[in-house]
């Protein structure tokens, strides 16, 4: 027996070091809150009218101006949102177009090039407006904008998003952002899903899924925007809701045929490594673009965005060469995947010793989560929930733990700089994002899935979708 054997337990016990991990700071900072609470005075009352200043004093200084839109923010915010656009295709198009085997390799890639059409076309009509537009209840934006209606081109918006820069280069900023996160979900369900039913259910998540959830986290009013949440660049707008999704689909959809029993192993790895490239090149305009200006803001967040991403791939790594006696390129991939998806959420709140411990974190956390996932018994094709599920909400709750206000005065102090409320506020917004995500999802397949149908049947399955989906073959065969 090798050596390494004695090893096989270790996944075990870190999954239970991290649901400790991530539930003590949640309880502490809970207990924190309630304290803080309980210790608040009672209000004051109204302070009496400031007296009127004597006769001959200057006269008060003016209010300052508004901020002009900036040039070089300008280049800077749309440059980032190329960069997010090129995350999806051709980033996560190779990414995912190589872990399938080589008869799904087109239809794989397929889906999130088509999803880049669909929800650019989606966002312009009324996404945008649910997202970002005037509150309603604090639950989900108007039609106010609704056709990139009043959202101009030559001034800055009215709700003060990026005071700036261009209302529209914000608006095409926020559209790359919808765009990934819907392609994501496509890797849970990869190699057996209908092309047609998966277009539906595209625009009915960003519809009912991903712009209410934006609109909580980010746009001006939702609700969990005003509990303090810190949420810098998408972990639980992006990867919670596309990881929690994706475990949804897994579990409705099914196992693919053959699973557990035939060889499902990736048809080109190389592939997959251009494509892990191109989103560790493409997330600098995520999470540094996130900071809606070239300023010391967006270099923090270039920093930490690249440092964790490596400590991630690193961690990954180690931890697999523990289990399995052998690193993997797939696995140093996947693990720099796990720490992009990290710190987004932190990457405007942290510093680089912060994001080391988030990346460590994730590498460790998401492989024991696909260890795992052969033990439960579901087929999350591509570890969508893995990666994207588990890696944003350790993230998203870390962000509590790290967050400083010494590198972003407008956000807040985690746990570790005094704040333990702040794990309390980030554990609500997990869970409400986790909620919306996986129930919304498995009602809109169910919806899905009794009109149309979700799955190819068992023939063309066997196929594969390229021929069945499209009649084409990723490779020449002379």
């Amino acid at each position: 027996m090798r050596v390494f054997q004695r090893f096989r337990l270790i996944p075990y016990v870190l999954v239970m070091l991290s649901m400790i991990t991530l539930a003590i700071p949640a309880v502490i900072g809970g207990l924190a809150l309630a304290q803080t609470a309980t210790e608040t005075p009672p209000a004051a009352t109204a302070p009496a009218p400031a007296a009127a200043p004597p006769a001959g004093a200057p006269p008060a200084a003016a209010p300052a101006p508004p901020p002009k839109l900036d040039t070089g923010d300008t280049a800077w915010v749309l440059t980032s949102a190329a960069l997010v656009l090129a995350m999806t295709a051709p980033g996560l198009a190779l990414f995912y177009g190589g872990m399938v085997r080589e008869k799904n390799a087109l239809g794989t890639i397929m889906q999130s090039f088509i999803i880049l059409c669909l929800i650019s076309v989606q966002w312009v009509l009324w996404g945008y407006s649910l997202s970002f537009g005037p509150d309603h209840g604090n639950i989900i934006g108007g039609l106010e904008w609704f056709g990139l209606n009043d959202v101009a081109m030559d001034k800055a918006d009215t709700a003060g998003y990026a005071p700036t820069v261009p209302h529209q280069a914000f608006m095409i900023f926020q559209a790359m952002f919808a765009v990934i996160t819907v392609a994501l979900i496509t890797g849970a369900f990869a190699e057996r899903m209908k092309f047609s039913s998966f277009l539906v259910f595209s625009l009915l998540w960003a519809t009912f899924i991903y712009d209410p959830l934006a609109h909580w986290v980010w746009g001006v009013g939702g609700w969990i925007r005003n509990l303090g949440a810190l949420d810098f660049a998408g972990g639980t707008v992006v990867h919670i809701s596309s990881g929690v999704s994706a475990l949804a689909c897994a579990l409705v959809l099914g196992k693919r045929r053959g699973y557990g029993k035939e060889h499902m192993a990736p048809h080109n790895l190389p592939m997959t490594v251009l494509g892990a490239s191109m989103l560790w090149f493409g997330w600098f305009g995520f999470n540094a673009g996130s900071a809606l200006g070239a300023g010391p803001l967006a270099t923090s967040a270039f920093v930490v965005t690249n440092t964790a991403t490596a400590a991630a791939a690193l961690a990954w790594m180690v931890a697999e060469w523990i289990y399995r006696g052998k690193p993997t390129v797939l696995g140093a991939a996947s693990g720099a995947v796990a720490g992009l998806v990290a710190i987004t959420p932190a990457s405007g709140f942290v510093g680089p010793m912060s994001s080391i411990a988030i990346g460590v974190g994730a590498g460790v956390f998401c492989y024991t989560a696909v260890i795992v996932k052969s033990r439960l018994g579901y087929d999350d094709s591509l570890d969508a929930f893995g990666v994207h599920g588990i890696g944003g909400t350790w993230g998203a709750l870390a962000t509590g733990l790290f967050a400083s206000k010494a590198i972003n005065s407008a956000g807040a102090d985690g746990l570790f700089f005094g704040n333990p409320g702040q794990v309390w506020i980030q554990f609500l917004a997990v869970l409400a994002s986790w909620a919306l995500a996986f129930f919304g999802t498995l009602v809109i397949l169910k919806i899905v899935d009794w009109t149309m149908g979700l799955r190819v049947s068992d023939e063309e399955e066997q196929i594969g979708l390229d021929l069945s989906q499209h009649e084409e073959r990723a490779y020449s065969k002379n």
